[in-house]
């Protein structure tokens, strides 16, 4: 494929969407095209599509989808069939707040009583599905931008997992940081955990940052500790998939061991994420629903099983890094400190004015 600093992940073609199959990355890069909001929501499901911003917007796209399958029916049916699919695709995946946020913004369009025909809905909603892709192209912008200014010339930035373009509309949020960072000429050393146990970080991550010709030491996750230790590591940034009010932070199982390490180790700790991830509603990480995945992603490769048969396995997709662990959230409206309910969710409903 070649250098390529532009990764679309997912795109809106007029009356289909077309994204990267991530499952078949690195040895593959392949396009999936889809007229169907159900192969959206399985592609969801399946991990083909996935990071919290990039989820959301394949929901919007596969909303859009479903207006126009339903667009010849009666004003009524088709809004109740649109709503239908909407909840099907809002329940895809639990813990990534960016899903229920780019729903809702998509059921607000299709609610608009000023709004009756059909085809009329359907260009409303393919509008805003457009705007909610683009939108957040331009948030990553600004979150490398702001990020960028916590990474000194000669760091070690280690990341977790894939924050980069794969997992947004395109750019990243933890990888918009570090690739910002690089492009002001910043010595930059990146490292990058495998991410047990499905290894974005080796399948996804990696392979971003040798699209853009950027060198990065891969580091089975267990081996964080011992990087900090030898003093190769000096700051840490990593994406959310969900934000509570006081700070906390849900993102990729291995993170929480991930900020005590930094804690331990004087390392900085930062978290990367835009303005749709932050979860008013949530008091705390502990009300942040985990999703639980299949055991069979532990215990097989690949589909090479390698653990015993019967064998019980806790799966969680996800883990709460506590808000005391978390040096500082950057978003695309700047950087913030704790307390977190005092300063990004000032008035409790979102970033400060």
């Amino acid at each position: 494929m070649g250098t390529d600093t532009n990764i679309r992940t997912i795109e809106w073609l007029g009356d289909s969407v077309r994204l990267i199959d991530q499952t078949r990355l690195p040895l593959e890069f392949v396009h999936k095209e889809t007229r169907d909001y159900r192969d959206i929501a399985e592609s969801i499901r399946r991990l083909e599509v996935r990071g919290a911003p990039a989820i959301g917007v394949a929901a919007a796209m596969g909303i859009t989808l479903a207006a126009l399958e339903h667009q010849a029916l009666s004003p009524d049916e088709f809004r109740a069939e649109v709503s239908s699919a909407a909840e099907f695709l809002n329940s895809t995946r639990p813990t990534a707040v960016n899903l229920a946020w780019a729903v809702a913004r998509m059921l607000k369009v299709l609610r608009d009583p000023a709004v009756v025909d059909p085809h009329e809905a359907v260009r409303r909603l393919s509008a805003e599905a457009v705007s909610i892709c683009e939108e957040d192209r331009e948030l990553s912008r600004r979150i490398g931008e702001y990020g960028a200014a916590l990474i000194d010339d000669g760091d070690g930035v280690l990341t977790h997992c894939n924050a980069g373009g794969l997992a947004t509309a395109e750019g990243g949020t933890a990888l918009a940081v570090i690739f910002a960072a690089v492009e002001q000429r910043k010595g930059v050393r990146a490292f990058a955990d495998e991410t047990r146990p499905l290894l974005q970080g080796a399948r996804l991550t990696a392979w971003e940052f040798r699209q853009r010709g950027i060198d990065v030491t891969l580091l089975c996750d267990s081996a964080a500790a011992s990087a900090m230790a030898r003093g190769w590591v000096t700051k840490v940034v990593v994406g959310a998939d969900r934000i509570a009010r006081n700070g906390d932070v849900a993102n990729k199982i291995g993170t929480f061991p991930l900020a005590l390490a930094a804690r331990e180790h004087g390392v900085p700790f930062y978290v990367a994420a835009p303005f749709s991830t932050l979860d008013p509603s949530l008091s705390s990480g502990a009300l942040i629903p985990i999703e639980e995945r299949d055991g069979s992603e532990v215990t097989e490769i690949q589909g090479v099983r390698v653990a015993p048969e019967g064998v019980s396995v806790y799966n969680p997709a996800f883990d709460v890094t506590p808000a005391r662990l978390v040096t500082a959230i950057v978003t695309d409206a700047g950087v913030f400190r704790a307390p977190y309910e005092d300063t990004l969710f000032r008035d409790g409903t979102g970033l400060e004015a």
